[in-house]
């Protein structure tokens, strides 16, 4: 999954047409119209974590309909079935590389779009899970056609988060549940709620501060125990989640104790889950004061 890296700030792209708000700009045919005539557009769209699966209906019409279609996504057999369905699929994985700055390739990957629209193509960017959830560039590259007058369009589909619900039997809306990227969990001063569901995503780059790398080590790992274990004990349980990218995968769960997390191997594509350490506090003093309202109401409160 993409991430954003620290203290990177994106080049404000030149307007076509300075001091027009924004709905004005996106009504102008002109503007987002190549020199063929034809005009340019941008489609983002989810394909969903399982091959196939999780395809919805306009997603695919956005493939089908398509001049061009970039895919970043997570498995190479993906790949070849998203081929099947489009002749001229341009994959965006090979712009990845050991040492080099994952936000270079983020903006490659968005200049490579953003150069079909503006040449008049209906250009669609397809991306495993949903566009919108740890993935930089389609946001990005739906930001700036935009602003440059294009329509442009992200298209939800179901992501990794919505597949860890379902396979762990978690309710976000039970206990509540923070989810945090575990490197800006380390570089920042974040407060955890250990009442709640913690999700850490992309706990295998955990501490990469180059955006070039495409593991950390154990030791990384642990400078993340050590920060967790100010909130939680070291026995407490941790869950590993990968959800099935192919329909004849099952979800790999694991179920450590937190000391063992740097000791284990583990992917960046591994999520990992701590379930709640206390049972909820009520808070008294609101409660009274909602049981004021209540009595001058006449609303009864729940049993």
């Amino acid at each position: 999954m993409a991430r954003v890296g620290p203290g990177r700030t994106a080049t404000r792209p030149m307007c076509p047409t300075p001091g027009l708000p924004y709905y004005r700009v996106m009504n102008i045919t002109s503007l987002a119209t190549s020199n063929t005539g034809h005009r340019g557009s941008l489609a983002c769209i989810g394909l969903g974590m399982t091959l196939g699966s999780h395809l919805t209906p306009l997603a695919r019409s956005h493939i089908e309909q398509a001049d061009v279609v970039f895919a970043g996504l997570s498995d190479g057999v993906v790949e070849l079935w998203l081929q099947r369905m489009h002749p001229d699929v341009r994959s965006l994985q090979p712009y990845y590389r050991e040492g080099k700055s994952r936000m270079k390739t983020y903006w490659q990957w968005v200049r490579l779009m953003l150069a079909e629209v503006r040449a008049g193509k209906r250009v669609c960017g397809v991306f495993y899970g949903h566009p919108g959830i740890f993935a930089w560039s389609p946001h990005k590259a739906v930001e700036l056609a935009r602003a440059e007058g294009f329509p442009a369009h992200m298209e939800p589909g179901i992501s990794a988060e919505d597949c860890l619900y379902a396979d762990l039997g978690i309710d976000p809306g039970r206990f509540g549940c923070q989810h945090f990227e575990a490197s800006q969990l380390l570089f920042y001063q974040r407060r955890i709620d250990t009442a709640g569901y913690l999700v850490l995503w992309q706990v295998g780059l955990a501490g990469d501060r180059s955006l070039g790398r495409l593991r950390t080590g154990p030791a990384y790992r642990q400078v993340l125990v050590d920060l967790l274990a100010q909130d939680y004990p070291l026995d407490h349980e941790v869950i590993v989640y990968r959800g099935a990218t192919l329909p004849i995968e099952q979800p790999r769960i694991r179920r450590v104790a937190l000391r063992e997390l740097p000791h284990i191997p583990l992917t960046a594509e591994e999520t990992v889950v701590l379930p709640p350490a206390e049972a909820l506090r009520p808070n008294l003093a609101i409660q009274e004061r909602l049981a004021a309202l209540d009595r001058l109401e006449g609303v009864g409160a729940f049993a």
